[in-house]
């Protein structure tokens, strides 16, 4: 109870979500329990991360419209789906022990060699499995395999699309990359995937028999939206009876969601899925001045809490200690601050246990 209320809410809040007959974790249900998180790579990562010393089956539905840095190079050559934020997934899931030498594999990064320079090992590995199976989904299949990996991560459509971005200003672009140039600051309508493309089957499955689906965090529109823009995600979420939780990001990216509140980021995501929210985890940890000082140079701060009477609210201590910084040769916009995967387990544990 004491942990609860640390968490923003009581045992009585919490008690409402879950009708009578609910699956609850314990000792014996505990890896029978399926948990869905959804969004792109390096946002849903330490979601993954903190998810694994839990024992529930892990299944992450990523966002494949990525079109910058080493990805976009390579989809651009072999014209397959882009696999950056798909091998971050792979990456986050070879936490346990004995299993680092995967993890640093899989995130390798070439500073130098003609040809290889600024890409990414991973990237080259699921590339090669893409063509050797004819299919995103099947190499990462093979993939999970060939390293041993517990849990699966599913492209959310087969399809090779690109992000179309369509501005209030009533003018639309293509290209997931332009939400990384700050020039292009305009605010978004609304995003779609271009061509039109239907959800991954694999995903749609995983949805249905999830007892948890998780959304977040990561790039509002790039990754979270990104991954629910296939055509047939409003009828998975409307056939599941998965809990749902949304982490909130930490801060406001200048290109995507300035100015937007927790309440606006809820409510765009509870209109894509057709479904309410019925847990939102917000950070309430506070960040370093000089922090927030290199943030808003950019025209970012953070993501401000206008849901406190809101009773799905769960409020925690969850950023990372560690400051991120990118290698040399990527050339991918990068956060300086991130959720802290033992910090979310905590929180998770305490919302899925419960």
């Amino acid at each position: 109870m004491v942990m609860l209320k640390l968490l923003g809410m009581t045992g009585r809040q919490l008690e409402k979500f879950y009708p009578k007959g609910h699956k609850k974790m314990n000792k014996t249900n505990l890896d029978k329990l399926k948990v869905v998180v959804i969004g792109g790579g390096t946002g849903v990562a330490p979601v993954t991360s903190g998810l694994r010393h839990l024992g529930v089956d892990i299944s992450t539905i990523i966002s494949v419209s990525d079109s910058g840095g080493s990805t976009g190079r390579i989809r651009d050559e072999f014209g397959f789906q882009p696999v950056g934020d798909l091998r971050q997934s792979l990456a986050a899931l070879a936490e346990s022990d004995g299993e680092e030498w995967i993890r640093k594999l899989l995130l390798y990064r070439f500073e130098k060699g003609e040809g290889l320079k600024g890409h990414n090992l991973g990237n080259l590995i699921l590339t090669a499995l893409q063509d050797m199976t004819g299919s995103t989904s099947e190499a990462l299949r093979r993939a999970e395999q060939v390293f041993r990996l517990e849990g699966e991560v599913i492209p959310a459509t087969e399809q090779v699309v690109d992000l179309q971005i369509e501005y209030k200003d009533g003018t639309k672009a293509v290209g997931e990359h332009i939400l990384d140039d700050n020039k292009n600051a305009k605010e978004i309508e609304t995003v779609s995937l271009t061509p039109a493309a239907e959800i991954n089957p694999y995903a749609k499955k995983a949805i249905a028999k999830a007892d948890y689906i998780i959304i977040g965090p990561g790039d509002f529109y790039a990754s979270l939206m990104a991954a629910i823009a296939p055509e047939g995600i409003k009828g998975a979420f409307k056939q599941t009876n998965a809990k749902i939780i949304f982490i909130m990001n930490l801060m406001t990216r200048l290109t995507q969601t300035k100015d937007m509140t927790a309440k606006d980021h809820l409510e765009e995501i509870e209109e894509k899925i057709g479904k309410k929210v019925d847990f939102v985890i917000l950070n309430s940890e506070p960040i370093p001045e000089n922090i927030l000082s290199h943030y808003a140079k950019s025209g970012e701060n953070p993501v401000i809490n206008d849901l406190n009477k809101d009773p799905r609210l769960v409020k925690a201590k969850i950023i990372s200690n560690q400051i991120f910084t990118k290698g040399y040769e990527d050339s991918t916009h990068r956060e300086l601050l991130r959720h802290d995967s033992k910090k979310l387990q905590k929180v998770l544990s305490q919302i899925i246990g419960k």
